[in-house]
């Protein structure tokens, strides 16, 4: 019969549904301050990822470990004034950036974002990519002479493998598609005012003297919407927050002090009693 109470016992204590709990309830008591469910979830929220894996009973145990020893060494510590500042900071930084959160989390409105893509993207008619190749060497009379090789029916690429002293040079001098600004000013100017297949005379850079073959050109296109959208969503969230800032501001009720202070001030710690 004993066995059979016991049993029961068991199985009724396993039937039965914990205690309800909820973020005030108390886990332990330091020197008369209470530490509770919520501070550990709080806590948790803000680990870094690695210890989100951890198993909840290790977790657990180790945040309320965590929490009764930072509470035991505040009680034993005598606060300061800089202590108190610094803890106002982080308290005033921590508030404002869940507000900031708060903010940006709301849904990004459709036609934000289109009106952001038009802005950006809408007028853009694109710009010239070119594909060229070229042939790098010390000086213009080398070039010369490659130029007219090639004119005259030398394989361009078999020419830059040998002769090339550019990175491009084993690669047959291929340089692939580039657009404005990817290269430097007389290299791009050249290009430019190539038409597919033509070779140009030589032209020097910082580089050297380069014999450039076009290859051919292609209008770049605008981005679609879908591609950019990620990227405008952020522009659309950033001016959001920056313009509800903006408004908190100038509706808050703000003195500013006419004393004049010495900006180099804020580097003396001595001010702090340190």
């Amino acid at each position: 019969m004993k066995h059979l109470l016991t049993g029961a016992a068991i199985a009724l204590a396993l039937a039965t549904p914990l205690k309800a709990q909820d973020a005030s309830s108390v886990l332990a008591t330091v020197n008369g301050t209470e530490i509770t469910l919520g501070h550990l979830v709080a806590l948790r929220e803000r680990l870094p990822e690695q210890y989100q894996q951890m198993p909840d009973e290790a977790l657990y145990q180790g945040m309320l470990e965590q929490i009764i020893q930072q509470q035991a060494l505040v009680d034993s510590a005598e606060t300061t004034e800089a202590d108190q500042l610094a803890v106002d900071n982080e308290t005033r930084g921590l508030l404002a950036n869940r507000a900031m959160e708060r903010i940006a989390a709301e849904p990004v409105d459709d036609a934000a974002v289109q009106a952001a893509y038009d802005a950006q993207f809408g007028s853009a008619e694109g710009g010239t990519e070119y594909n060229a190749s070229h042939i790098l060497v010390e000086t213009e009379e080398e070039a010369q002479a490659i130029a007219e090789e090639v004119r005259g029916g030398a394989d361009f690429a078999e020419v830059a493998r040998e002769r090339s002293t550019g990175p491009s040079g084993p690669n047959g001098g291929e340089l692939g598609w580039f657009g404005a600004g990817m290269m430097v000013p007389e290299f791009e100017e050249a290009v430019a005012g190539m038409e597919p297949g033509s070779v140009s005379d030589p032209i020097q850079t910082q580089f050297g003297w380069h014999v450039i073959r076009l290859n051919e050109t292609r209008q770049q296109e605008a981005p679609s919407l879908d591609e950019v959208r990620a990227e405008l969503e952020a522009q659309v969230q950033g001016q959001r927050l920056q313009e509800e800032v903006t408004r908190l501001v100038s509706e808050a009720d703000v003195t500013r002090s006419e004393e004049e202070i010495d900006p180099s001030v804020i580097r003396d710690d001595s001010l702090l009693g340190n």
